[in-house]
């Protein structure tokens, strides 16, 4: 069964404050999205405190990113969110904050990855069953030109079906589900192996 708009709206509100309440999305910064259509997606418009945002803070899109609702300017990122729509028909939900751990940790990682691996907690993503894999995390520089920067993204979701995640560098977390309770579930699962891994490297350069 499908879920009104007003449930959905509810759905981002509720994120919001969330988010905001762990700390992982400060002020204005971030953005969320649920799939509104096969062919539309409800984004946070652009500018908005997450903690309080309300019905009109949300705005319909076509999944080329433009805003379907006149007065209403999406985010800078929406191209980010409805890339996923169309990469993934099953995916209902994004999420994109921006957490001091998974900025500083994009920031200390030379590489363009990170991996986890024989971390329990790995099971909460969509798709990995036991700790005893690896989950391999893209991390890409940041952007201000949005359709270059997902134009870097798209290579590397088509050629890794299974990824969960990706990091944009000194900036934050883009993840997503196939419900909103997902994209949340695999949140707190990356800020908590964000924190291991920033703790783990802590003690090593001792």
């Amino acid at each position: 069964m499908s879920l009104t708009r007003e449930h959905l709206s509810l759905e981002i509100i509720e994120a919001g404050r969330f988010l905001y309440g762990r700390g992982w999305s400060p002020a204005t910064s971030s953005n969320y999205s649920t799939r509104l259509s096969a062919t539309q997606a409800l984004l946070t418009v652009s500018g908005k405190h997450k903690g309080q945002l309300g019905p009109d803070d949300v705005l319909a899109t076509d999944l080329s990113g433009n805003s379907l609702e006149p007065g209403k300017k999406p985010s800078a990122e929406t191209l980010l969110h409805t890339q996923l729509y169309s990469w993934r028909p099953e995916i209902g939900a994004v999420l994109h904050t921006h957490s001091v751990n998974a900025t500083v940790l994009s920031r200390l990682t030379p590489g363009d990855s990170i991996e986890f691996e024989d971390y329990e907690l790995q099971k909460a993503f969509s798709g990995v069953s036991t700790h005893e894999s690896k989950v391999l995390v893209p991390i890409f520089d940041n952007d201000q030109d949005i359709a270059r920067l997902a134009a870097k993204v798209q290579p590397w979701l088509e050629a890794h079906p299974d990824c969960v995640g990706y990091l944009i560098r000194g900036h934050g977390l883009y993840t997503w589900g196939a419900r909103m309770s997902d994209a949340l579930r695999q949140i707190e699962a990356f800020e908590f192996l964000f924190e291991c891994e920033l703790k783990t490297r802590a003690v090593l350069n001792r």
